[in-house]
C-alpha cells in the first residue's frame, strides 16, 4: 500500500479507536483477532464494526476480510458463524474448488500452501461465491462481485507476526492433525515471503477491479 501511495488509517477497535465513515474511505480491510464474531457482549465494538462493513459494501467500497475479518463480513451479511469441527493452525494447503475460475481463484493455482489460525467457520452469505477449500474447512475464501473478498487464512503473516501469534495464543497449540507445533510453523521463512507475494497479487487485482 505504501508503494502504491495509499493513505492508510488504522482503527484498533479494541483500543477504543473510532470507526471511519464510509465517505472517508475507498477500501475497508478487516483484520483478524482471537475473539468470535458472536462475542458482542464481551466486545461491544463488534456490532458497529459489522454495521460499517454493510455500509461500505452498499456504498461500493472495496472490502477485504482476513480470517476473523472474513467471518465478520459473513456475519454482517446475515450468515451463520460457528465453531469448525477442527481448528486449523499452521501451514496447510487450500484447493481451488471445481468450477471456480474467477480472477481471485486463479491467483491460487490448483493448490496453495497458506498460513492458518482459526477455529470458527461460516455459512456463505447471500450472493457469495466460495472458491477455495481445505481438508479441514469447506469455506476458505469467498467473493461477492468484484469488490468484496473474504479469506479465512492469513497471507499477510510474516515470521515476526507468526512468532507473536504463537507467543500470545500458545494455549491453542495442542496435538492434532490440523495443528502444527511451534517449530513446524516457524520453519522455512521463505514460505512467508511466498504468501506475502500472493497477498500483493490479491491487492493488485482488487485495485484493478475497483
Amino acid at each position: 500500500m505504501d508503494a502504491r501511495g495509499a493513505t492508510v488509517r488504522t482503527a484498533r477497535l479494541f483500543e477504543g479507536h473510532a470507526l471511519p465513515g464510509t465517505g472517508e474511505l475507498d477500501w475497508l480491510i478487516v483484520m483478524g483477532g482471537p475473539m468470535s464474531v458472536n462475542d458482542e457482549s464481551a466486545h461491544p465494538w463488534l456490532a458497529p464494526e459489522k454495521r460499517l462493513i454493510v455500509q461500505a459494501i452498499k456504498a461500493g467500497n472495496t472490502v477485504l476480510g482476513m480470517c476473523l475479518g472474513a467471518q465478520l463480513i459473513a456475519s454482517a451479511l446475515g450468515a451463520r458463524v460457528f465453531p469448525n469441527a477442527r481448528k486449523e493452525i499452521g501451514w496447510f494447503p487450500v484447493r481451488r474448488m471445481r468450477g471456480a475460475d474467477s480472477g481471485f481463484a486463479q491467483l491460487f493455482g490448483e493448490s496453495q500452501e497458506v498460513f492458518h489460525w482459526h477455529g470458527d467457520t461460516f455459512d456463505l452469505p447471500l450472493g457469495a461465491v466460495s472458491f477455495l477449500e481445505s481438508d479441514a474447512c469447506a469455506h476458505q475464501a469467498f467473493s461477492i462481485g468484484t469488490r468484496v473478498l473474504g479469506l479465512q487464512f492469513h497471507l499477510e503473516t510474516t515470521p515476526t507476526t507468526a512468532a507473536a501469534l504463537i507467543e500470545n495464543s500458545r494455549s491453542e497449540i495442542v496435538p492434532s492433525s490440523t495443528i502444527q507445533t511451534e517449530q513446524e510453523m516457524l520453519a522455512g521463512p521463505e514460505r512467508f515471503f511466498h504468501i506475502n507475494r500472493v497477498m500483493d497479487s490479491v491487492l493488485e487485482l482488487m485495485a484493478r477491479l475497483a
